[in-house]
């Protein structure tokens, strides 16, 4: 399990470095998107990757990692609206956005430290497309309890979903990683 902590923070670390560019460039202007539109946006994403894994034609050039990659950041984004409210104010402190990346980054890791020792790692075994599978199905259950006004029986709420979101497009990143470590050519 050190080695996927070891992944998870390496593959965080990649998708927190895109996220404080484009926060640069844009700013923080997902603040004005309500947690259902944020939910929305993962919908599309893990849509567009299921679709590809369906068929052998790519119509756009961004690969199923860009996505993946974005779905951990919307699910982080997802989170923060959660604490925060969606905002019509842009002028947000970077440093404090990135903090707060940084913190569910984190509780997001010691989530899925506990459950890999639960579970032994099942998901090593498991096929990408299945995690896909498995976050589609996550996206739709966030977009019944947003239907639901947020209200559940037994289930658990959104954030609990975001960051099962968050986990399995990690997962499947470090699964992207490892292949194609595999099929770089050995030197002797």
């Amino acid at each position: 399990m050190v080695k996927t902590s070891v992944q998870f923070q390496k593959v965080i670390n990649e998708c927190r470095d895109l996220f404080s560019k484009k926060l640069q460039d844009y700013g923080a202007a997902w603040r004005v998107l309500r947690p259902s539109s944020i939910t929305d946006q993962i919908y599309i994403k893990v849509n567009r990757i299921r679709t590809l894994q369906m068929t052998d034609k790519k119509m756009v050039d961004e690969s199923e990692e860009g996505e993946f990659i974005a779905i951990v950041n919307y699910s982080i984004i997802g989170l923060i609206q959660l604490e925060k409210g969606f905002s019509n104010d842009l002028n947000e402190n970077n440093e404090e956005i990135l903090s707060l990346y940084d913190k569910y980054a984190h509780e997001a890791k010691a989530l899925m430290e506990k459950k890999n020792h639960d579970y032994g790692e099942a998901w090593r075994d498991m096929r990408i497309s299945s995690i896909t599978d498995l976050i589609y199905q996550k996206v739709l259950r966030t977009k019944q309890i947003e239907d639901n006004q947020g209200k559940t029986i037994v289930s658990e709420g959104l954030d609990a979903n975001y960051f099962d979101m968050l986990n399995y497009a990690v997962f499947c990143l470090i699964k992207f990683s490892e292949k194609q470590n595999t099929s770089e050519p050995k030197t002797i």
